[in-house]
């Protein structure tokens, strides 16, 4: 039994359930109804034959008790015969009201069936978007259009990766294959094999930030919070970067307020103001500052990023932090990037529980790390 209620659609549930609840609403209506008419033919009886005692009535007494009882058995047969015909009668109409209410959704199911991973692109029709089956059918819309961002985000992913991990490979068989040509001499094998090394130190990286990215997503890296000072941890890192500022003759000015506290695993908030501050060091200009600020209000402490570079187009920000994303795919690959640095500071910053966002500038770019206050007592 339970197996096939189980198996059952809806609409034959929907329809034993209302047929159901109104036999037991016609059975307790038709047992109250008889009880009252019995109750009344009782009343009645007595009255008559009260009645039949002062008016001495040629009708004796048993065939007044007979003329009531024959009434009640035909109230009583007209009430057990009519109930189920009456609850036939209901179900039916109850089936054909629900399979007319759930029509929409045989409807929806067939154009659902339809969206595959290739047609994502479609989406349900909403006749009425004011009922629930219209607030349905918004919420798998909204859920076809999350899956067609994320499938469209894996596509370029896995496309940028193949990508990325091509290009120092197709350099290690180059170099590899040049060297191999000819009889080289003991130092230009030497150098050949410090340059396949420099491409497999990338390609490492690489490796490296694509598995931390993957175990973010998949929420295996467990984080040790600890109250720490913003500010001092600020200027670690831009001591730990000052020597590639000096290589491009650029200068590093951090001002930083005092006693600013956040609830963060150090390690990981890190990394995420060293890719911010060394994407600065990249793009800004030679010979240019880079400003570094810590502040903080009542209820949120600010890393501010501030370089003097090219600034990012309008039509880049919304994809700036996107994994593998370039403004200048050129200046990037020679400068050792793999587009990666954002992405892993958006991650580091969220999993921290903050934001991190690009503020436009009239001149170069403007990072801002927001994280919450940590409470102190």
């Amino acid at each position: 039994m339970s197996g096939w209620w189980s198996n059952a659609s809806i609409r034959v549930r929907l329809t034993a359930w209302y047929m159901a609840a109104l036999s037991l609403m016609l059975v307790a209506y038709a047992t109250a109804t008889y009880l009252a008419v019995r109750h009344e033919f009782r009343e009645q009886l007595e009255r008559e034959l009260h009645e039949h005692i002062e008016a001495v009535s040629p009708e004796p007494e048993a065939a007044l008790e007979d003329r009531f009882q024959q009434q009640l058995r035909e109230i009583l047969v007209v009430l057990v015969l009519g109930l189920p015909l009456i609850v036939v009668l209901a179900g039916l109409g109850g089936y054909v009201l629900a399979r007319r209410a759930l029509s929409p959704i045989d409807h929806l199911a067939g154009e659902a069936r339809r969206i595959t991973a290739e047609r994502l692109h479609q989406r349900l029709s909403v006749p009425n978007e004011h009922d629930e089956i219209g607030r349905l059918a918004a919420v798998i819309n909204d859920t076809f259009a999350r899956l067609e961002s994320s499938f469209d985000q894996l596509r370029r992913f896995t496309a940028d990766a193949s990508h990325e991990l091509r290009t120092p490979l197709s350099v290690i068989r180059g170099i590899g294959e040049h060297a191999l040509r000819e009889t080289r001499t003991p130092p230009e094998y030497k150098d050949a094999m410090g340059s396949m090394l420099e491409e497999v130190d990338r390609l490492t990286r690489l490796v490296d930030t694509l598995l931390k990215l993957s175990r973010g997503d998949a929420g295996t890296i467990r984080l040790t919070r600890d109250v720490l000072d913003l500010g001092d941890l600020t200027r670690e890192v831009v001591s730990s970067l000052g020597i590639l500022a000096e290589e491009r003759q650029q200068r590093l000015q951090v001002v930083a307020a005092e006693d600013v506290r956040v609830s963060a695993d150090r390690l990981v908030l890190r990394d995420a103001i060293t890719n911010v501050v060394d994407n600065a060091i990249k793009y800004g200009p030679a010979r240019s500052t880079i400003d570094v600020r810590v502040d903080a209000d009542a209820e949120q402490a600010t890393v501010t990023v501030r370089d003097a570079g090219p600034g990012v187009p309008a039509e880049h920000r919304e994809r700036i932090f996107d994994r593998f994303y370039r403004v200048d795919e050129g200046r990037s690959r020679e400068m050792g990037g793999t587009g990666l640095g954002l992405a892993i500071a958006k991650w580091a910053v969220e999993a921290n529980g903050g934001q991190i966002s690009l503020d436009t500038a009239t001149t170069g770019s403007v990072f801002r790390i927001t994280l919450p206050r940590a409470v102190t007592s």
